[in-house]
């Protein structure tokens, strides 16, 4: 068993197999020793755990929780792509998106839940850039969107 494996193991979470994308894009793309994720969203067995915005319908703890089962949908595209999560040198950087109420500005605290994640799977090399940004609507009414960037072993 890999070292990511077991890790995800230890955390008592098992890789979803991605679905089939909904409109026209490919969930993983690969330039030279990056990897490049499509958007994904918090479902759990085909179903968003949550939905709304933050700030209206859902608490920060909520927002960090979909945060977090995001990251777990985008680590079994990166496992469906590669091949094995022991490819990954390093994760660069997130992009993510929140569905935030008017006046909502606690985005970053929202998706730690994603970052604290990857720090608990990768460690060091799990700390990565990022940006958390609000915004009023996301396809299919899901709280949070992130795509990533990871730099893979040679």
């Amino acid at each position: 068993m890999s070292v990511i494996s077991s890790r995800l193991k230890e955390l008592g979470i098992e890789l979803p197999v991605p679905g089939v994308p909904v409109a026209q894009y490919v969930p993983a793309v690969t330039v030279n020793n990056l990897v490049y994720t499509s958007g994904n969203d918090c479902r759990m067995n085909g179903k968003l755990i949550f939905e709304g915005k933050l700030g209206t319908d859902l608490t920060i703890e909520q927002g960090q929780l979909a945060a977090r089962q995001t990251m777990i949908n985008l680590l079994g595209v990166l496992q469906a792509h590669l091949g094995d999560l022991d490819r990954v040198e390093k994760v660069v950087k997130l992009l993510a998106f929140v569905n935030s109420a008017s006046g909502f500005a606690d985005q970053p605290y929202v998706i730690n839940g994603a970052s604290e994640l990857l720090e608990s799977v990768f460690g060091e090399n799990g700390k990565h850039a990022r940006s958390a940004i609000g915004t009023s609507d996301l396809p299919f009414n899901t709280p949070v969107e992130i795509e990533m960037i990871v730099q893979i072993k040679s």
